[in-house]
């Protein structure tokens, strides 16, 4: 497996860095602009019943769009983890460590692949709560899509940002560290 990660990536090198980028701005970028363009739009609805299900429309529709992007950055994030040999580089195949700065760099590996699956769990709880809000609606009980949906907006969705931001920033300078 390790050396087909290796190939593919040794092969398509542009296009799996270009795919994970894209999946990053797309799903970060999706949420930015979700937190600071819709949800203000949305609070401007008078209707508390509309304003809900107009929200909970809005994250139905921008879940369905990031997730597919969040599974290509998982899949690349591997690859290239892989494929530009931050193990091979840090670790003998004792797993005896050969160069500390390459250790250091394939631990900020590790750490940026545990920000993207923390904001992959969320994002799986947040679409759980979205479904929740929209059967509370469904069955007129509009307090319950309140809490639920609110979460989201207050919390569940500026923790993603936050940690895309820092991810994206990782990856930046990982790219960079060979440089």
């Amino acid at each position: 497996m390790k050396e087909f990660l290796i190939e593919t990536f040794a092969h398509h090198r542009t296009l799996i860095v270009f795919l994970h980028v894209i999946s990053a701005v797309i799903w970060v970028g999706g949420m930015i602009a979700i937190r600071f363009a819709t949800h203000q739009s949305l609070a401007m609805i008078n209707d508390p019943k509309m304003r809900l299900e107009r929200a909970a429309y809005t994250l139905k529709r921008l879940f369905s769009i990031v997730w597919p992007f969040v599974i290509v950055l998982i899949i690349t994030a591997v690859f290239m983890a892989v494929g530009l040999g931050f193990r091979a580089a840090a670790v003998d195949p004792m797993g005896n460590v050969i160069d500390e700065y390459a250790m250091s760099l394939y631990n900020t590996v590790h750490i940026k692949e545990a920000i993207w699956l923390i904001m992959a769990l969320n994002l799986g709880a947040m679409m759980w709560r979205r479904k929740k809000a929209e059967e509370a609606l469904k069955m007129g009980d509009i307090e319950t899509a309140k809490n639920m949906l609110g979460l989201i907006a207050q919390y569940m969705v500026p923790v993603n940002i936050a940690l895309g931001i820092i991810a994206i920033y990782i990856g930046v300078f990982l790219r960079g560290a060979y440089a």
